[in-house]
Formats: C-alpha cells, structure tokens, sequence
C-alpha cells in the first residue's frame, strides 16, 4: 500500500503533467458525462460482453472519457431489464470491457469515473433497495442508516464503480411535490444528520475508504429545490437568505464537513438566480464559505436548460462553467465549450474544473501509475507497464489496431471479484429490512391494532379480507429509483398474511367487491392498504431527463414529475374505505404506503387503527404483516406534517405562524405534527429533564424509565427561541437519538447544543424553551443564553 503523503505527492506530479499535455478538447471531455451509461456496451451473440460503437465513438471525439453516467441502470427509462440488461454476475466484466475501452482508444491512459444513481440503494439489477429517504426519515436513526449506506457503498464499490449519485439535500416543504419521497422529511437538522451518515457511511471517516471499498458521494439537490413555488418540481425558490441557511443549508454544510467529494447543483433557481449558474451558491458560498474541495455535477440537461437565460446553449455551457459547474450530466452545452478556446475565463475555469476531476479520478487510481500496488486476486484492467491479468475479453485495440502510445504508462483498474459483491449484497439486505421495521409509524389504534392481532393470530378465528388497491402489490413499497426485483423475491401484504395465517383464512379485495355477504359478516380484520406509489411501467412515457412524462390514470402517483394539485388519497380510496366500512363492523386496520404528506383525516375517522409506512422498501410488506401481528416494533415517528384539509398546505412544524384559527373552512389544518408516532417509545416515561448553559453550548440531559414491555424508537428535544430580532419558529427539532430499553429498565440522554443553533446572527442573548416527551406528556424547561462578553 501507498502511504497516503507521498500519494498526495505523486498525484499532484501527474495531474500537473497531464495538465501541461492535453489539448483543450480533451480537457473538456473530461468534464462530460454525455453518454447513457447502458448504451455503453452490447451483448455479442455468445452472451459475453463487448463496447459499443457509442462508446467508442465518445472516446474517441474527446480523447478519453472523463464520467460514464449509469453503465448498471435498470428501469423503465432506460428500457433495461433482466432481460437485457446487465446481471449482478456481469457487472465486473462490464466494467472491465468500458475501462479496457478507455484506455486502448484514450490519449493519455487515463480511467473513466463510473457514477450511478443510488438515492436509496444502487438502481442497477440485483441491487439492494433501501426504504425511501422519506421512511428512512422516520426511524430518526441516523446511526443504523449509515451503516446501511456503507453496505451500498461496498456493493458499488465491488462492481467497478466511483461515485455514488445520492438524494438528501432537500427539504420536504410542500406535499404536492412529487420528489417528497426523496427528502428525509421536513427537518434540517434531521436532514443535515442523515447527510453526514451517507457520506461517512459511503466514503468512510475522513474519506477513508475511498479506493478501499467504498466510493464517493455526490449529494443531490444543491440547494432548496423542496421550496418550488407551488410544488412545481424545478421551478422559483422564493425564499431569503436567512431562511435558506437555516431549512436548506444545513445538509449542504453536514455533507461538507463528513467531507462529500460532490454535489450536485439544482434544476430550481433561487430568487431568480438557477442554481446550476449561481457563483454565490456554487463558489462565494460552497467553496470559500465552507471549504469545499470536491467536484460540482449538474443535474442531468439542467446546463442546457439555461438556454432560455443565455440565448444559446454553448452560452449556456459556458454560464454553468464560470459560476462553478465542474462536470456536465446528459447536456450539450459542456461539449460546447470548445468555441470559447480563446476565452481566457473559460480557460482558467476549464483547468480548475479538470484539476477536480482529475484529482478524484487520482483517488480512485484511474490516473497514469497511480493505483496501489497488490490487486488481491481480483481483475486487473491495465497497469505502469505491468502485465496484467487476463480478463478473457481479449484486447480492446485490436478491432481497429489504435493504440496510442502514453508517454507516463496507463491507469491500473481494479475490477473487485464477484464474492465481495455477493458478501456485500448479504449485508445490505439484512440492513433493508431492519430498516423497513424501523420506518413503520402508528398514527392512531394502539388499543384496537393490539386487539385486532390478537383476532389475527387466533387460528380458530374467522376469515381475514385484505383490501385496497395495493393489497397485492410490492412495487408500491419500493418508490422511484429503482430497478426491477428478480423473480422469487415478490412478496406482498396479503402473500404475507397468506403464508403466515394460512391460504384459505385471507380473502382478497382489491376494491371492496367479489366476496359475499357471509364473508364479510364473518371477517375478523379488515387490512386495507391504501396510499400511492412511484412505480413506472416500461411502456410509461418520459421526459428527456427520465422524469415521468405523462401518467395514466392508475398509474404512478408520486416521484419525480408527477407533482399534483390534489394530495387526498389518489383513486377515490377514501371512498373505497365508506364502502368498507358499509359492509363489514370489523374491526379496520389500515396501511398507508406513499411517498408524500396525503391528506388521511377520512382514514383515521374510518379505520380503527392506522399505520403510516412510507416507501418501506423490498422487506415493507414483512414488516407491516410483523407490526400487524405483534411481531414486530412500530418505532417510527412522522417525518413529515399531516394536513388535516387539502387546501390548508404547506403546513410545517417550523413554520414561524401557527395556520390554526386562520381559515374558516379548516381550522385546524394540522391532522398530526412533526414526529407523532404512538409506537416510539410506547410505554416509556421521561423521569427528570436538566438544561444548563456551558460556555458556547446548551447541555441536555434526560432519564427515561421503560414500562413492563421492551420499547425503542428516538427521543426528541424541541426548542422555541423567545426574544431577538427575528419572530421565531413555533419549534425546532434540536437533538435526538435512538433508543432501545429493556422493559423496566432506565437510560440516560445526553446533548450538546451549540448556542449558534440557538440564536440568531447578531443576538447578544436568547431566552430558549426546551421540551422533551411526547405530545400527551412532556417536560419543558427554559434557559437564557448569552454571547460571551455580553
């Protein structure tokens, strides 16, 4: 192995080099990352692999290629599925054959960065699918999601791949966003939290594990795209600065600190100003303020969509470039950039960019003599002159006998076996669906969902009917992002009560029609599954940036372009709930799957009891058929508000105006707050609660007794600040960590707030309110902060 300092030497000596040697066409094509990843290589009639003329094509416009996007996606987008797409088993041999490619065609012997999407789990076949951000932000378990995330890194980082295109930067602030789905919830510290645990997760501490199994994040969306007027996805953030720094921001500075290698810069603007051509944004802020080193990443043709500002799309390449954009996604104006040769700023932001990328690329041994020595066993590409092992695909130049000569040798790629992959899979799975119990929220029934799993488990008992439109539905608990299961892992809440209480006991109902009336007189439980889904068809219509395009009418309700006006549940499902409750006095359980803050007050006055699982992921249906029959926790709490009425939105916890009393047709607008959740902590009592002011910090320190039952889930502190200059917010999520008691047994909480989260810029002093505990029984304290000297 390489000590760390002379291989930040021997970087710096290459980059430098490679700088002075390549023309400024090649330097702008190792800024682009142009080409769909899946169109990058063919099936040759022996079913083994080979590259494609596209690839080859791009090489050898750019001399070399600087980001692959996507080579393992799977999904309706890219029409790739097990069918013909890449398989778990080809994935080192896909690798191998594009880094062959690159280096055979390539002017300088560089390697290609391999991104792929992975906002919950890598979207490639095989791939482990982790419950969507938004269920991940109901565990408030940040330290069980970074663990997870490092499961995905390795399963990446096994398959040949260098970075890691992850959701996490945005704030849920309007329902009828469609991306809702992929923020942690309405919370920015909550936010920021889970963005520090993918990055130390992914990269490890202090990027520790890059080019040691695991790979580098680029965190998406940078910056308050969930501030779109109107939830329209990629339109105006109307927001100040104060407020952007305190709701969007912070995940943008926890990344940074856990130290992200990337970004990714918005579709949104910011007051005018699209954050893909924000200097403010992009450089003043991101790079001077906080210190960033990595690369900035366009979102996929946002560059190109700049047109309308700049009046042509070379104008706008150059724009995205200048304000701080290192590295293109799908658009034309990077690979434009060739006609401001002359343009001396272009220039410079040309080598700035490239001496990014090629330092992450350095990271990862893509450059010229710069991988570790020892490969392990596993498949070596090329190398400084050394043999390399036979990766049976035979030698990439031959085809048409180019082999340009490199003056400082070739990259040495390392392509892990497949037993790291499959060791990595085993690990990220078991982390699934430990996560997917962890998301399950109660919202209302504790006593009634007790008893109906009482009358579930009873085997002598009458016959279970399972409803609602994704009763026998999987994909629904998946979200967007993902690539098709294999078959054999199709699993659903009512297979899941079918095999557990047997075949003939569990009916089905799909919209509340097909069963006599004897059935429905005898039913036990009636389980109803409603909400929405993401789910894309491949015979779906798309946007040219993959986002759904057009939707049909039972289609996908939910992810990215499909916002919507309305956020009562999709399909008339409040209806179907009046037609269960007409036919049957069953006790109603139910399930509610989606990816948004749905308007559910019809659903709670209807069911007995009700159980809120966002997009669980792959193991949901397991976990919900787990809680249903008290086998399982429900520790979750809300990411999220719950609008009591849908026109009374946004509505956040954090709001700084309270909306009760405001509208004469809704006045309550809010069903249930920020962090509601009946089965978090159930039965534990908060016995002492002590605040006390230490020099720049406010210390917290709490006991919590647990009853005669075990129970887990996250304790929360919430502070209001009263006084300064700013009228406050109604609260603030300020510290919380999660919890697992043994029955009868106490446990200590402790936190340490820092008084700038506390105060406003430019306060001497604060007088805080602090509570602790849930919403029937709660401890509060209060305590003045002052800045030091005051």
């Amino acid at each position: 192995m390489v000590h760390a300092a002379s291989r930040t030497q021997r970087s710096a000596v290459v980059v430098d080099r490679l700088l002075a040697g390549m023309t400024f066409d090649e330097k702008i094509g190792q800024l682009n990352q142009r080409l769909l990843g899946w169109k990058a290589v063919r099936r040759r009639g022996d079913g083994t692999l080979a590259a494609s003329d596209e690839l080859k094509r791009e090489i050898d416009r750019w001399g070399g290629l600087g980001v692959l996007y996507g080579l393992f996606r799977a999904d309706p987008w890219s029409g790739r599925d097990w069918g013909n797409g890449i398989r778990p088993q080809e994935r080192g041999e896909a690798a191998a054959v594009v880094q062959e490619t690159v280096l055979a065609r390539g002017a300088h012997g560089i390697g290609a960065l391999l991104s792929e999407e992975a906002p919950h789990g890598h979207q490639a076949l095989g791939g482990t699918i982790l419950p969507t951000n938004l269920a991940l932000g109901a565990t408030f378990d940040p330290d069980t999601v970074r663990e997870a995330e490092a499961a995905v890194a390795a399963e990446l980082a096994a398959s040949g791949v260098h970075i890691a295109l992850v959701s996490g930067l945005d704030i849920a602030r309007d329902p009828r966003w469609g991306r809702c789905e992929e923020c942690f919830g309405e919370d920015p510290l909550m936010a920021a939290r889970m963005c520090g645990a993918i990055v130390e997760g992914m990269q490890g501490e202090q990027r520790s594990r890059i080019g040691h199994g695991g790979v580098a994040v680029v965190l998406k969306h940078l910056a308050a795209q969930g501030e779109a007027v109107g939830g329209r996805n990629g339109q105006s953030a109307i927001i100040g600065v104060h407020d952007l720094r305190e709701i969007h921001l912070p995940p943008v500075e926890a990344g940074v600190r856990a130290g992200a290698l990337g970004f990714m810069a918005a579709y949104n603007d910011i007051d005018s100003m699209p954050c893909c051509a924000n200097p403010w944004l992009l450089r003043e802020y991101l790079r001077d303020e906080l210190g960033f080193d990595g690369i900035v990443m366009a979102d996929g043709l946002a560059v190109d969509r700049l047109e309308t500002m700049t009046g042509s799309i070379p104008a706008a390449g150059r724009a995205a470039l200048l304000a701080g954009v290192d590295v293109s996604l799908w658009d034309q104006g990077f690979a434009s950039l060739g006609r401001y040769a002359d343009d001396e700023r272009v220039v410079a932001a040309v080598d700035r960019s490239l001496r990014r990328v090629l330092d992450l690329k350095a990271r990862f041994g893509l450059l010229p003599c710069m991988a570790d020595d020892g490969a392990g066993g596993a498949i070596v590409v090329d190398s400084c002159g050394d043999a390399a092992e036979d990766t049976g695909h035979g030698d990439a130049r031959a085809e048409d006998g180019r082999a340009p000569e490199h003056a400082g040798g070739r990259a040495r790629i390392v392509i892990p076996d497949g037993a790291a992959l499959d060791a990595a899979v085993r690990h990220t799975r078991a982390l699934s669906r430990q996560l997917a119990r962890r998301c399950l929220v109660l919202l209302a029934g504790v006593d009634s969902l007790r008893l109906a799993g009482r009358a579930l488990a009873d085997g002598q008992a009458g016959p279970v009917v399972v409803a609602g439109p994704f009763a026998d539905d999987q994909a629904c608990f998946l979200g967007d992002y993902t690539a098709p299961l294999p078959d054999g892992e199709r699993t659903t809440v009512y297979w899941e009560l079918r095999r557990r209480l047997g075949g003939d006991r569990v009916l089905l109902t799909e919209d509340g029609t097909g069963l006599d009336a004897d059935a429905w007189r005898r039913a036990v439980v009636v389980v109803a599954v409603v909400g929405g889904t993401s789910e894309r068809s491949y015979d779906s219509a798309f946007a040219d940036n993959g986002a759904a395009a057009a939707v049909a009418e039972h289609g996908a309700t939910c992810g990215e372009g499909v916002d919507l006006s309305r956020i009562t549940l999709p399909w008339d499902q409040d209806g179907l709930l009046a037609r269960l409750r007409e036919r049957t006095d069953a006790p109603i359980v139910t399930v509610v799957v989606s990816g948004r803050p749905h308007v559910l007050t019809w659903v709670m006055e209807t069911s007995s009891a009700t159980l809120w699982a966002g997009y669980a992921g792959p193991f949901g249906p397991e976990a919900v058929v787990d809680a249903l029959l008290g086998q399982g926790p429900m520790p979750g709490r809300l990411p999220v508000t719950l609008p009591a009425s849908p026109g009374a939105i946004p509505v956040r916890y954090n709001d700084r105006q309270s909306a009760a009393d405001v509208y004469r047709d809704a006045e309550e607008p809010v069903l249930l707050p920020f962090a509601h959740g009946l089965g978090a902590l159930d039965g534990v009592s908060v016995e002492s609660f002590d605040v006390a002011v230490a020099g720049m910090a406010v210390r917290i320190s709490a006991r919590l007794k647990c009853g005669v039952e075990p129970a887990q889930g996250a304790v929360t502190v919430f502070a209001r600040r009263i006084g300064g200059t700013r009228i406050p917010r109604l609260a603030e999520l300020v510290a919380s960590a999660y919890c697992v008691l043994e029955a009868g047994r106490t446990c200590e909480f402790h936190a340490e707030i820092g008084i700038d989260r506390l105060m406003d810029p430019g306060d001497d002093e604060t007088r805080v309110h602090l509570w602790i505990g849930g919403e029937a029984a709660r401890l509060e304290r209060e305590v003045m902060i002052r800045r030091p000297g005051i």
